[in-house]
């Protein structure tokens, strides 16, 4: 599975920076209704909080790309850390996790009330959505393993061998975690009426994609051959 070729650390990855230019065109796009900029929280603006939000979401993307792609390619993790490397990616992955949510809520406080809506149906969609992101949280847990969602098969060549994964959320979708998985980004912008936060939420839907087609795909493909 290793390949030893650090052109193949970059494949497909033009496409990702297309993609990107494109989302942050479409949030430029976006940025220009009223209310997008208003407000601020902990003394910094909602643009502050805009900034924070969006660059975490890139370098978190970033992040796994640098990861999965040397170690895959090169085992440059594992050469570098030894068999620490994988929960030493996995601390990093969970840090820019709880990063994305808490700017993406803090930007979402900082912006409340920007987006004019019923407040109820807002809060309904909040509720709605809530259901097949636990159930998608459980099947990974109890089916798919949370080891083998973060990436563990760029570690491991064992893993090839496996076969995918059809119960629970995966018996109706193979990527519920991009369908589903990132449903609770929405949430502080449902819950707040925060027009920035609804549009960072909507960036985050859409980039993952970016990141199955340009980076997981390919990867798929070649470990399970």
């Amino acid at each position: 599975m290793k390949s030893n070729n650090l052109k193949l650390v970059f494949e497909r990855q033009i496409w990702h920076y297309l993609f990107l230019v494109v989302l942050l065109a479409m949030l430029l796009f976006i940025s220009k209704t009223d209310n997008f900029f208003k407000g601020e929280w902990l003394g910094i603006s909602t643009t502050g909080w805009l900034v924070v939000s969006i660059l975490v979401s890139i370098m978190h993307q970033f992040y796994v790309w640098f990861v999965w792609r040397t170690q895959l390619h090169l085992s440059l993790i594992t050469r570098t850390f030894g068999e620490e490397g994988f929960r030493y990616y996995g601390i990093g992955f969970y840090l820019f996790f709880l990063t994305r949510f808490v700017s993406l809520s803090a930007l979402a406080i900082s912006n409340s009330w920007s987006f004019e809506s019923n407040q109820t149906i807002l809060n309904l969609i909040a509720l709605i959505i809530t259901f097949p992101f636990l159930y998608t949280m459980y099947s990974v847990r109890k089916y798919f393993g949370i080891t083998r969602a973060l990436g563990i098969d760029h570690f491991d060549e064992a893993y090839g061998k496996k076969p995918f994964v059809t119960e629970g959320i995966y018996k109706y979708t193979s990527n519920s975690m991009y369908t589903f998985g990132l449903l609770f980004m929405w949430i502080p912008g449902l819950l707040l009426a925060s027009k920035a936060s609804l549009a960072v939420a909507l960036f985050s839907q859409l980039y993952i994609w970016v990141h199955y087609y340009t980076l997981e795909k390919p990867d798929i493909k070649r470990i399970y051959k």
